[in-house]
C-alpha cells in the first residue's frame, strides 16, 4: 500500500507540484489538429491545471498563450482572429502567437504601453494529427522517432476522449494485461468482416482465433515486465495448448503513454493527459503498417460514442455507463455495451476522482503498475535534483528511440520471445513507409 503523501506525490500535476514539474519536462498533447479546422481557429485549452488559449493566425501559424488577458483578465478564448494575432474584445488589445502585445488601441495616441506587455506563451508543434505543447522551462526535448511520428499522415489517425478522473489511474489500466479477460469479455465472437478499427475484435497474427475468444477462454496470463530505453515492455503469455501460445506485447512510453496492438495491421499510441487533478483526456494515434487508415470510418465509429466540441462520452457515470443486467447475464461481462472504452471508463472513474491507493491490495498481475510507479518516483526525484529524467531527449538520443515494438499473435509454445520479434520484424519489412534498417 502507499501512504497518502506518496499518492499525492505521483498524482497531483498543477504548477509547483513534483509530478507537475516532471510532466512539464515533456511535450504534452493539447488538442487535435481538427479542433482548429473551420473559420474560427481558436480553442480554449486546460492542460496540467493551466488555462490557455490555442489559436492559428491568418498565416496558419499556431500560438498558445495564457487565457486571461493581461489588461483586466477577460477571456481571450472569445477573442477575434485578425491583424496577425488574437484580439481581446474588451479593449482591443492584440497579441501575436508569441504573446507579444502588438496594439492597445484604446490608449492615447503615442502610448508605448504595449511595448511593456507580454502574455506568457508556450511552444507548440503539430505531429500526426495532434498539436503538442511544451509548458516547461528552457528548450523542449526532441521527439523520438516513434512509429506514429514516422508514418505518413495517410497512415495515422488521431482521436481523443474525456475521462473524469485523475490521469494516473487512467494510464495504469493500460499496464494491466490481465484485466482484459474480465472487463472486456464478450460471450460471443464477432463476424470478422465488421471488426475494422475496433479493439480486441480481430484475429491474432498467425491464427484464426478472435481475440475475444482468447481473452474469454485463457484468462490467467503469465506476465513479464522489462525496462527499456523508452519505458517498459510488458509481455503477456496465454498458453492455448502444448504447441501454441498467445503472445501479446505492449509498452509503457514514459512518462504517460502506452503503445498496444489494435490488430495485426495497426497499433495504438495513447497518451493520458491531465486537464487538472480530477479529469484528463486520452489522446490516441492509430498507426497502420499496411494500407492507409480509413479515417472517415474511424472517426465516424468514435463520434457515435463522443460528443463535440469537448469529446465527452455519450455514456458515463451520468447514465450508469449504459448498464443492462440482461446484457451482463448473456452478452458481456460488464453489461455496459460493446465499446471497451466505456468498460475502462467505468473501471477507472469508479475508483474516485483520485484513487485512494492507501486502500488497494496489488497482486502478481499488477507487476507492471508496480514497476512503473517506481520509475515515476525515480523520475520525480531526478527532476528535483536538477537532472534530466527518462525520455527527455536530445536530437541525437531521439533518433535511437524507435517503435516501440508491439504485437498480438499465436506462436509456438516455448518460443514466445523469438516468435514475437519475428512477427514484428515481418510487419516492419512489409511497411512501405518504414526503412528496412529500422530495428526492433
Amino acid at each position: 500500500m502507499m501512504s497518502g503523501e506518496q499518492n499525492a506525490l505521483i498524482t497531483l500535476t498543477s504548477v509547483g507540484t513534483p509530478a507537475g514539474k516532471l510532466l512539464r519536462q515533456y511535450w504534452q498533447p493539447a488538442a487535435l489538429t481538427v479542433e482548429l479546422d473551420g473559420d474560427r481557429a481558436i480553442r480554449p485549452v486546460k492542460l496540467l491545471g493551466e488555462n490557455l488559449v490555442l489559436f492559428r493566425n491568418e498565416e496558419g501559424i499556431l500560438g498558445l498563450i495564457d487565457r486571461d488577458c493581461p489588461h483586466r483578465g477577460a477571456d481571450l478564448a472569445f477573442g477575434r482572429l485578425e491583424d496577425g494575432g488574437l484580439r481581446c474584445p474588451f479593449h482591443g488589445w492584440l497579441f501575436d502567437t508569441k504573446g507579444n502585445c502588438l496594439q492597445t488601441p484604446a490608449e492615447p495616441k503615442g502610448s508605448r504601453l504595449c511595448e511593456r506587455i507580454k502574455q506568457k506563451s508556450y511552444p507548440v508543434v503539430e505531429r500526426s494529427g495532434i498539436i503538442f505543447a511544451y509548458l516547461g522551462e528552457g528548450e523542449p526535448p526532441a521527439f523520438a522517432d516513434l512509429d506514429c511520428f514516422t508514418a505518413p499522415d495517410s497512415h495515422v489517425f488521431a482521436f481523443k476522449g474525456l475521462i473524469e478522473c485523475n490521469w494516473l489511474q487512467a494510464l495504469e489500466v493500460g499496464m494491466d494485461p490481465a484485466h482484459a479477460s474480465f472487463l472486456h469479455r464478450f460471450f460471443e465472437d464477432d463476424d470478422q468482416s465488421g471488426v475494422y478499427g475496433r479493439q480486441f475484435r480481430a484475429t491474432s497474427a498467425d491464427s484464426d482465433i478472435p481475440m475475444t475468444r482468447v481473452l474469454r477462454e485463457f484468462d490467467c496470463p503469465t506476465i513479464e515486465v522489462e525496462k527499456t530505453s523508452s519505458g517498459l515492455r510488458l509481455k503477456a503469455y496465454r498458453e492455448i495448448s502444448e504447441v501454441s501460445t498467445h503472445v501479446r506485447v505492449t509498452n509503457v512510453l514514459f512518462p504517460q503513454a502506452f503503445v498496444i496492438p489494435l490488430s495485426s495491421e495497426m497499433t495504438i499510441t495513447q497518451w493520458h493527459v491531465p486537464i487538472d487533478d480530477t479529469s484528463c483526456y486520452w489522446y490516441a494515434m492509430f498507426t497502420s503498417f499496411t494500407n492507409a487508415v480509413d479515417k472517415d470510418q474511424m472517426r465516424a465509429q468514435r463520434l457515435k460514442l463522443y460528443t463535440l466540441p469537448d469529446y465527452r462520452p455519450r455514456v458515463g457515470r451520468f447514465n450508469d455507463y449504459g448498464f443492462d443486467p440482461y446484457e451482463q447475464a448473456h452478452k458481456t461481462y460488464t453489461g455496459m455495451g460493446d465499446d471497451i472504452n466505456v468498460h475502462d471508463q467505468w473501471a477507472i472513474e469508479s475508483q474516485g476522482p483520485i484513487q485512494d491507493r492507501t486502500r488497494e491490495h496489488l497482486g502478481q498481475t499488477d507487476k507492471g503498475i508496480v514497476v512503473y510507479r517506481r520509475l515515476l518516483l525515480e523520475a520525480i526525484r531526478t527532476v528535483e535534483a536538477g537532472e534530466r529524467p527518462l525520455m527527455v531527449l536530445t536530437s541525437e538520443e531521439a533518433k535511437k528511440i524507435r517503435g516501440p515494438s508491439t504485437m498480438d499473435g499465436v506462436g509456438p509454445t516455448g518460443q514466445s520471445e523469438e516468435y514475437w520479434r519475428q512477427v514484428d520484424a515481418r510487419r516492419r519489412r512489409g511497411a512501405a513507409w518504414l526503412a528496412e534498417s529500422q530495428s526492433v
